[in-house]
């Protein structure tokens, strides 16, 4: 990351293992995740490229969505378009919750934006230019407006709530989110 990285204020976050789920969730939340599928070790591997050092730490993850609503609904940007699911489908998946600072009408913002992308196709040619920056090192992106990827979907659903980043939203990676919000998956305490 650059020099004028400015990690983005929060209230927390809390570690869920696998068969845990939180008591309550807030619209504008979103969650860290991570798989074992080959896709799933492929991001992480080019997070890699990125993160290094201390830093290294945040590319545990290579999936996030956005809470939607009190009743845990997740918009999430998958292989076959944002969808709106429920986060119980990651009960058996260990899950950081990040518990964002921001008024009820940004919350508000931010859920509409996720709701309003609602099958919008997956962004498939945002991953391969994501792609191309990781093996380069090169700040050269391109996609198309209206499809996202799963963490470019939140960065942009965060950008409502007065979250600044130093990178093209749409091009934020999961580890990205991580480092922004300080999710450390070494300190699995809840704050």
């Amino acid at each position: 990351m650059s020099q004028n990285f400015r990690p983005v204020k929060c209230l927390g976050y809390e570690c869920y293992p696998p068969g845990e789920e939180p008591k309550s969730f807030k619209k504008g939340d979103f969650i860290l995740t991570h798989g074992s599928a080959w896709t799933s070790k492929l991001i992480r591997f080019g997070q890699k490229l990125r993160f290094h050092g201390v830093d290294a730490k945040y590319t545990r993850w290579n999936h996030c969505a956005l809470i939607i609503n009190a009743n845990g609904e997740i918009a999430e940007a998958l292989g076959a378009g944002i969808k709106k699911t429920n986060i119980s489908k990651y009960k058996q998946n260990e899950y950081f919750l990040v518990r964002i600072t921001a008024s009820d009408e940004d919350r508000e913002q931010a859920v509409a934006f996720a709701l309003y992308s609602l099958e919008e196709k997956y962004g498939w040619i945002t991953i391969l230019s994501v792609a191309v920056c990781l093996l380069t090192g090169l700040k050269f992106s391109f996609g198309f407006d209206d499809e996202k990827i799963c963490s470019g979907l939140v960065a942009r659903a965060m950008e409502r709530t007065w979250a600044i980043f130093n990178r093209t939203p749409s091009h934020i990676t999961p580890a990205d989110l991580a480092k922004y919000y300080n999710v450390d998956p070494t300190n699995q305490k809840e704050y």
